[in-house]
Parts: C-alpha cells; structure tokens; sequence
C-alpha cells in the first residue's frame, strides 16, 4: 500500500497478504544482510553513540514520496563518511508489499524509513532493531519529534527516529484578507474566527470562496480535521489505537464548522468529491481564502502570492497539527547496525539538520532548531517548525483499512457529518471502534 499521511496522495488499504508476511516474519534476533558490520541486528548499541564510520557499505529503502529528502540527506551522508549508503526508492503504491515480501524472506534493507502511521505495524511485528539506548543517548533526544517517537515505540522500547516530517497547518491569502477588511498578520486563533474569516472572504464574491477541504480523502479529514480535536485538549483515539473519541462534543463542534460552509456555501466548489488527488493545488489559485494544508506545500506555491502560515486551532482556541511524514529505523536483519547508527545519528545532528533539512525549506526534526539561518529567512517556516513541539500522530494497528480506505467507516463518518445531517455520527463513530478493533 502507498501511505501517506499528509495526503497528497490517494491513500489506499494496508495490503492484506503484507499484513500475514509481518505476522509471518520473527525477527527479534537475525543474521546479517549488510556488509563488514560490527553491531549485529541488536539495538545496543555499545560501539560509540555516534556509531561507527568504517567503510561499511548500506542499504536503504525510501518511498517515491519522500524521495527529495532521502536523497538530499544520504548524498550528503556519503560526501562526508567512510561509510556509504545505497539508496533504493521504490514506487510509494508499492512500497507496503516490497517491505512485507522483504520481511517474509528476511532480506530486508540495512535501514528502511516507513510513513510514519504504520510503523506500529513494523514494530509489533519485529521488523525494527531496539534503538532505546543508543537514542537516549543523543544529546538532542529530548528535542527530537516525540510524536514520531511515540509512534515508533512497542512495549516501551524505542525502533525508530524522525527522517521526515510533513505537518498540517493552516495556509491563508493575505491579498484576499485585505480586500475582506481582515487584518492580514491575524490569522484565526480559534475555529470560530477561523468561521467568521471565511465568510468574510466568501462574501467578496467574484469565484473567491472562504475555504476547501477533501470531502471525500479519508487521509485529508485526518490530517486536518484531528489536529481542531487536539488542540481543545481532546483525543480521537484511546491509547492503544482501538476505540474511537471521534463523537466528542470537541469533535462534533468541528464537524458543525464544516457542515456549515457546505451548507452556506463557503467552500470551494469541488470539495464534495476531491479524493485529495487535486486537493493541494486549490489554493494556489489565488482565489481561496483560507484553509488547512500539508505544510510541505509551502514551497510549491507561486512567488506571487501573498499567503501566512498559521497554526490549525481548536473551536474555543488552542493550536495543534498533525505530524506526518517518515520514521526510520535500523532492520533487525542488519549485521551492520553500528553503521547504520552511524547514519541515523549524523542525520539528526545540527550539521544535517540545518544544512541539508533547513536548507532545502524542509521541517526539522528537532525542536531546539526551529528557529535556524535557513528558517529565520522566512518566519513562516519558524512556526511551522515550532508547530513540531505541539503536534500529534496517531497510533493505531489498523490505521490504513479504518481510515485511509476509501470504503473504510472514518469517511462514512467525514461525509455523514458534513454533507449530511450529523445524525450518524454516534454510530459511525462505533463502526471506526469496530474496525480499529477488529
């Protein structure tokens, strides 16, 4: 399955043979794939904390959809190191069942990145070396993404670290601001004014519209819609990833919000049947006012138009976002995992972070670096990467078939809500619990 959090994509279902090769594959101890390794498939890590540079050579696999960051930080990797690594990229919409087919054979790469929504699957299934210690060890571990973290954590170890971060945030014309008589340096604070500002915009008229969001992108509603949840203080999901919160007096006041533009006519026509595949490339038009984006799509928009950056915020006030993006991890097939540390270790340094990540206008993954010569350039970049300490990622095992399958029951849920009555909610909201537990 291609996966993506921030979805850009259209997002399809967890592949039910990859699933039966995790489940098939035991691999908590394993036997070497890589070359002139020293650390075993262990995550110990007892050579040094920042690995070792040896000469080794590495694989690793990315998927196409964060092909730019991948290669920006592994060029630089082997410009800089003994070590070298050997990239392979493969088609996002493939990339589930390479890694499950891999996992079943025990031919797995060195290091494999993993949209971050599924790395659960990997480490309950013994895919990833332990990195507990080695990563408790960096200086900076306090500062790193701690929603990837969390996501890569199975029964209180630590598999993975951040390698790319895409995050929701709301972007907003500040031409049409100003035509609106909006202050254009006052984005909405809550999502009442967030309301109130889109209507100002819709009422110019003349094919400018408040807002637009994919009404039929279950990964859409996620990516955008939870973070409104979150920033109020609530949750969508229990611990363990299997009930749904998604009924919420929190949660049905943000439903209200949108149900409310498609019934005033708020929204940009289209938004009823965007899949997500032409979601991001609305705005850019110049004639929406305001809504949530994937903030990698920052970089995309035309030179021309003037738009800020804003936090997603919650009915009432708060600030929130969904963290997206890759982790990666060391395979427990590795026989090189000093080395491969040797790599996840530089990557997260303020060398690659400031100069290979920041340079190329990319989310850092470390909070202490938010504010860099690269971000400082463009302040929008400094509160999207000062959003980072703020943000969330879900943690559920069956996250793709409950909520990035098009006939899964959390898109159900988005369209009952939204372009029906909101009558359903309650239940739709079991039939998410139902699948999430099933």
């Amino acid at each position: 399955m291609g996966i993506t959090v921030g979805p850009r994509r259209r997002v399809r279902r967890l592949v039910t043979g990859t699933v039966a090769l995790f489940a098939a594959a035991s691999l908590a101890t394993a036997c070497g794939s890589g070359e002139g390794g020293s650390g075993g498939g262990g995550g110990g890590g007892t050579a040094d904390a920042n690995g070792v540079d040896d000469g080794a050579t590495l694989t690793m696999w990315t998927r196409a959809a964060t092909r730019p960051q991948s290669e920006a930080l592994v060029e630089a990797y082997n410009d800089s190191h003994k070590n070298h690594i050997e990239l392979t990229v493969v088609p996002t919409d493939d990339y589930q069942a390479k890694v499950g087919a891999a996992a079943g054979s025990k031919d797995l790469p060195d290091l494999f990145a993993s949209d971050v929504v599924f790395v659960p699957n990997y480490t309950s299934s013994g895919l990833f070396a332990d990195l507990t210690e080695r990563l408790d060890a960096l200086p900076f571990a306090d500062h790193l993404a701690q929603s990837h973290i969390r996501a890569g954590t199975y029964e209180d170890r630590k598999y993975v670290v951040p390698h790319t971060l895409d995050l929701s945030v709301l972007f907003y014309n500040k031409d049409l601001y100003r035509k609106a008589k909006l202050d254009p340096d006052k984005p909405p604070t809550s999502l009442s004014e967030w309301d109130r500002q889109a209507r100002a915009v819709d009422a110019l008229g003349s094919g400018v519209d408040g807002t637009f969001f994919g009404g039929n992108c279950g990964g859409c509603g996620v990516f955008t819609w939870w973070p409104s949840i979150w920033a109020a203080g609530d949750e969508v999901l229990n611990k363990a990833g299997t009930e749904a919160e998604l009924a919420s007096d929190t949660a049905k006041k943000v439903y209200d919000t949108y149900r409310g533009w498609v019934r005033d006519g708020i929204v940009a026509p289209g938004a009823r049947d965007e899949t997500g595949t032409t979601w991001t490339g609305v705005f850019p038009r110049g004639k929406v006012g305001i809504m949530p984006m994937p903030s990698t799509t920052l970089g995309l928009m035309p030179k021309g138009l003037d738009l800020g950056v804003a936090p997603i915020p919650g009915p009432d006030g708060g600030r929130s976002t969904f963290v997206g993006g890759d982790a990666i991890g060391i395979a427990a097939t590795s026989g090189s995992a000093d080395q491969a540390w040797n790599f996840l270790a530089w990557s997260l340094g303020d060398k690659a972070q400031v100069d290979v990540v920041a340079a190329h206008k990319d989310v850092v993954a470390r909070t202490d670096l938010a504010s860099n010569k690269y971000s400082r350039a463009d302040p929008r970049l400094v509160t999207i990467n000062e959003l980072v300490a703020d943000g969330r990622t879900p943690y559920a095992l069956k996250f793709g078939q409950t909520f990035n399958d098009p006939n899964g029951p959390w898109l159900s849920l988005m369209r009952d809500a939204v372009f029906g009555d909101g009558a359903s909610v309650d239940k739709d909201n079991d039939a998410v619990s139902a699948s999430l537990a099933d």
